[in-house]
Parts: C-alpha cells; structure tokens; sequence
C-alpha cells in the first residue's frame, strides 16, 4: 500500500486519539488535516516517537494513543518495544510504516531488511498482540477491531517505497507540545 493511503485511512478513522507521528509521515499527516488537534510531530529526535507515545499514553489512560512510527526509526530504539510492553499500557497502539528503508536519510536500505519480522519482535518483547497489514482494503476492513484490541499493539503496515526527496512539515515541537499540553487539559 502506498503510505498516502494509510494515512488518509488512519485519519479518517482515528476517532479522537492523540498522535504522535515521526520522520516521513509528518508532512502527509499535516496534510490530511491532522496535526492541530491533540498531536505532536517527533521528527527531530529519530526513534523516539514510541517513547514520546508511552509517555502520552501513561499519562492519559483515558485516551487511545497511535503512534505512527517508521521502521528505521524504531529500529534505531527497538529497545522501546520492551519498556513499552513492560508498561503494558492498554491504550497503545503503534502503527510502523515498514518499507525496509531509512527513508528520511536517502533511502538507504535498513540493516538487516527481510529477515527480521516487527510483529515477531512486538510479540517477543511482550505486546499484548501485533498484527500486518499489507493493503489498504485490509487496513480499512481491520481498523475497527484494532482500535477494540487492548494494547499495547504494534500494526506493521507493509508500504511501498517512494523515491523522493523527504518532505517535512516544518512545525516546531515546542510548539506543538504546549498545544497539546493545553488541549489535554481542557480534554
């Protein structure tokens, strides 16, 4: 699946989670008109997005969290997925846009790409379940009970590669973190 067409379907289906977002799916985020509401971009701290969405979703047990992460980026922190499980927060739910590559970066290939499974790793560090999805019929049919499952969950949506210049949204975190910190309040 393309990664446009998972965005616009997490969009349209996010149902008022928090979001926290990384790296190459900010600027298609931004652009399907999510990133003014009770969100927050990680894309200056590169494998951090499921640590921030921890924090979020311990701190808010009252609200899904979805944290749309890439598959280099976690792969330069995958020790999250243990401290994640080890949390057990029930409101997670990690979204990892796997294309095999470091994308942000020049498409580089990821080490070790195509013998490793993210579900497998989710699974072994303790995730209360994990799942992929590789179309986006599948993602549209299958959001539903994701969002019903009790997290932490970790979704691998299998996206294709795009051979383009990285895009970004530009919006300063500091920002964005007071906005949030303001719309949690209020919520």
């Amino acid at each position: 699946m393309e990664r446009n067409e998972a965005i616009n379907i997490l969009a349209e289906g996010r149902g008022g989670a928090v979001s926290v977002v990384t790296m190459q799916s900010v600027y298609p985020w931004h652009q399907a008109g999510q990133g003014e509401t009770l969100h927050i971009d990680a894309s200056q701290c590169m494998g951090s997005a499921s640590s921030i969405g921890l924090g979020l979703a311990a701190a808010r047990p009252d609200k899904k969290v979805m944290v749309l992460d890439g598959d280099g980026s976690l792969l330069m922190q995958l020790g999250s997925l243990v401290t994640i499980a080890g949390q057990s927060p029930e409101n997670f739910y990690h979204f990892v846009f796997a294309n095999s590559l470091h994308q942000s970066t020049g498409n580089q290939q990821l080490p070790g790409a195509g013998r490793f499974d993210w579900t497998a790793l989710a699974k072994g560090a303790g995730y209360a379940d994990a799942l992929r999805v590789e179309a986006a019929e599948d993602l549209i049919e299958r959001l539903p009970r994701i969002w019903a499952m009790r997290g932490p969950v970790l979704i691998e949506l299998v996206i294709e590669r795009e051979d383009r210049e990285p895009l970004w949204a530009g919006v300063p975190m500091a920002k964005q973190t007071a906005l949030l910190k303001e719309q949690l309040a209020a919520s």
